[in-house]
């Protein structure tokens, strides 16, 4: 789907032309959304460029991604998506500046464009050219990136505080932790850093190379919006590190106290195999077939007998108690 953006009185009009239709030559934002072959045909034959393919898109050199190409820059970004479900995934956009034109070229509507068109429908100061609304896009997508770090920083705080909850001296706990459940969360939360690391580099790449252009590419304002971007994006890398840290952190955590757990059930049957052990042997021995057993003539043969096999169960008990095993 194309789609095309001019400026209007309160900010960016939306123009969809139909295949017969010329593009509104006033528009300062093209965006190829899912474009079929005839879309991007049309667009290259008005504007004179090579819309990059979907699997060139996805090539990591930065001389792939990243290049001059007729006086127009071409720019490909990792942008992480889905980042409200449980499997987020990473995808490539293409930013193209060709004059005071901008191109974009996707084939998700991730959240931070769906909010940018809102915000810029609603505001003429994003209508300047096409390199503002460019460096509105990059802002809209780094907060976007932000937000979710703050709640992944969240989720990991409770995830901590249920990890290593604490139990009153005296108290049983009521249920035992679903660690399993604690696993699969921290999963998600890695998974979801790792994208967005690879986001924020696939950005900070991007910005670096804006910054390298000319002067007449960019203006003042905009440049000043690329530093404060790049800063952003470096402190956001920093932050992304130290959450990666708390999730490995808390993934060997988790493991220890699963072993624990084992451990302690495992101590469990170890003690009850010690204090069952004794009586085992004392009625082994007088269940064995011999005719001549001293005990087996005696009166009090059998309560000696059942005495023997509860104090042989008892003093280990005691014991243990003792040595503060149980």
């Amino acid at each position: 789907m194309l789609s095309a953006f001019t400026p209007g009185s309160n900010g960016l009009a939306r123009v969809e032309p139909d295949s017969e239709s010329p593009l509104p030559k006033d528009a300062l934002w093209l965006d190829l959304l899912d474009p079929t072959p005839a879309d991007e045909k049309r667009l290259e034959a008005t504007l004179d460029i090579e819309i990059p393919t979907r699997e060139e898109m996805r090539e990591i050199e930065s001389s792939n991604r990243l290049y001059e190409d007729g006086g127009a820059l071409f720019m490909t970004a990792t942008v992480v998506t889905k980042l409200d479900s449980d499997l987020p995934e990473s995808t490539q956009i293409t930013f193209i500046l060709v004059g005071p034109r901008l191109v974009t070229v996707r084939y998700v509507d991730p959240l931070p464009f769906r909010r940018f068109i809102s915000y810029a429908e609603r505001h003429a100061a994003t209508c300047g050219s096409g390199a503002v609304i460019f460096a509105g896009l990059l802002e809209s997508i780094i907060n976007r990136i932000a937000d979710v770090l703050e709640r992944a920083g969240s989720e990991l705080d409770s995830q901590s505080a249920e990890i290593f909850a604490h139990t009153a001296p005296g108290r049983r706990r009521s249920a035992s932790r679903d660690f399993r459940g604690i696993l699969e969360r921290l999963g998600q939360n890695g998974e979801l850093l790792s994208k967005s690391r690879e986001s924020l580099v696939s950005l900070g790449r991007l910005l670096a190379f804006a910054q390298q252009q000319s002067a007449s590419v960019f203006t003042q304002d905009v440049r000043s919006r690329f530093r404060m971007l790049s800063r952003d994006v470096l402190a956001m890398s920093d932050h992304v590190s130290y959450l990666g840290n708390k999730v490995q952190f808390l993934l060997e955590a988790t493991l220890g106290m699963v072993n624990i757990e084992q451990n302690a059930i495992i101590k469990i049957f170890s003690v009850a195999a010690v204090v069952f052990l004794p009586p085992t042997l004392v009625a082994s021995i007088y269940g064995m077939n011999f005719r001549h057993i001293p005990e087996l003539e005696w009166a009090a043969g059998y309560p000696y007998a059942l005495g023997m096999m509860v104090a042989s169960a008892v003093l280990p008990y005691m014991w243990f108690k003792r040595k503060g095993w149980l």
